[in-house]
């Protein structure tokens, strides 16, 4: 690809002037060249042309790099000959929309902040039958946009991605951080929790038609955008495919936080996944506390080990933690919609089939079997002059009863106000 060629031999602000100087020898820039063989495809503010592709550009202070990937996106223009706008959607105080107008860019001033909203604010101002996006600091080259779009065009996939992690990152181009540790990690979660099937899920050049763009419920304003697309067409079963790319070294200054980027991605990822946030961890605490509770009681030894007192009162805690941590996932399921609903039976069996009276009668009638023990107790210890009462496996059963009794019973209540049903 010219594109990759170019910058073979070169990169910043000398590469830049010599594709967009003229040559020594009083030749045509390549720059006014790619305008006129590009112009009668840009679809500009005004045209009444509608556009086959929308390219969209999210701009914070890239007056360094947004002509280079102006150009380089006439030059992909040039290669499809289709009608293109480029929308620039710019929350900037330099001069990139000043030079993104001047080079036929459609520039739209999002009313709020952020990078996903400046992302969204775009894409419903855009026009075309399929849209690029891509980052304006020249680590993306604009010029594969055809190589991305062909498998959209062709239906074979509703969201091509460029892959940064199965091509070539250039010396410099990202953070060893992030090339090794952050954006595997981060993929590996995401493919897990969403099934997305992607090598490289936060990589931010991506193609995607308009049909897919409408099926996708897409509501983040910060650098999480870039999961909740993946996240959100993975769980709908959007068909997504990968090219691999080169990922440039960017001009201008870096925006990116390491660290607090990386924590919104992970906290979005397990907020709206309850699954493996809540219920997963909770059925197997509550399953292990059961059985260690049961071992001690019925007095079973495994391998030659006994389970005592202390291990009753161990296998207590964590069957009441791990009710507490499913019965948050169930709240979870109900309340927030979230993206990756969970898909055990249990789970599904207590949304469908919950109403406050079963709970509630279930939780009453659990509080009712530790309370009649833990009156036994009170009345033998009336009884014996207040004296010391002996503690027994049987004592801790009934108070682990109590307390999920008492979860189950107000959960029901808190599970009708959350989900609105009776």
């Amino acid at each position: 690809m010219r594109g990759i060629a170019d910058r073979r031999n070169g990169r910043g602000s000398d590469a830049t002037v010599s594709r967009t100087t003229d040559s020594s020898a009083g030749g045509p820039s390549p720059s006014l060249d790619r305008d006129s063989a590009a112009e009668e495809y840009i679809v500009g503010p005004d045209s009444e042309v509608t556009p086959v592709l929308s390219v969209v550009m999210p701009t914070l202070n890239e007056e360094e790099g947004i002509v280079e990937c102006i150009d380089w996106i006439k030059t992909a223009v040039e290669e499809l000959e289709v009608p293109t706008e480029i929308v620039v959607s710019d929350s900037s105080t330099d001069r990139t929309p000043e030079l993104a107008e001047e080079r036929g860019a459609v520039v739209v001033t999002p009313d709020e902040p952020g990078y996903g909203y400046a992302y969204r604010y775009a894409f419903e101002r855009t026009r075309g039958e399929y849209v690029a996006m891509g980052d304006a600091d020249t680590t993306y080259d604009f010029e594969e946009i055809p190589r991305l779009l062909e498998p959209v065009r062709d239906g074979d996939a509703d969201i091509c991605m460029g892959s940064r992690l199965d091509g070539e990152i250039r010396s410099g181009a990202m953070p060893p951080l992030h090339q090794y540790i952050g954006n595997p990690l981060l993929t590996r979660f995401l493919n897990t929790f969403y099934d997305a099937g992607v090598s490289d899920a936060h990589s931010g050049f991506r193609v995607f038609s308009r049909e897919a763009l409408e099926t996708l419920d897409l509501e983040t304003t910060g650098m999480e955008f870039a999961s909740e697309m993946i996240m959100d067409a993975g769980a709908k079963g959007l068909e997504i495919e990968e090219v691999p790319i080169i990922y440039h070294e960017r001009e201008g200054e870096e925006t990116l936080d390491s660290f607090s980027d990386g924590w919104r991605h992970v906290r979005f990822m397990l907020v709206n996944a309850p699954g493996y946030l809540f219920s997963a961890p909770g059925v197997l605490l509550g399953l292990f506390g059961a059985v260690v509770m049961a071992l001690a009681y019925s007095g079973t030894a495994v391998n030659g080990v006994a389970f005592g007192v202390h291990s009753m009162i161990a296998g207590s805690l964590c069957l009441i933690a791990g009710l507490q941590a499913f019965s948050l996932g169930v709240f979870a399921t109900v309340g927030t919609d979230p993206i990756q609903r969970p898909n055990d039976a249990l789970t599904n069996w207590i949304v469908e089939n919950a109403t406050l009276e079963r709970g509630a009668t279930l939780g009453a009638a659990v509080f009712a079997f530790g309370a009649a023990h833990a009156g036994y107790l009170v009345w033998t210890w009336v009884s014996s002059g207040f004296g010391n009462l002996s503690f027994t496996l049987g004592s801790m059963v009934a108070f682990t009863a109590l307390v999920v009794g008492m979860q189950a019973f107000f959960g029901s209540f808190f599970l009708s106000v959350v989900g609105d049903r009776t």
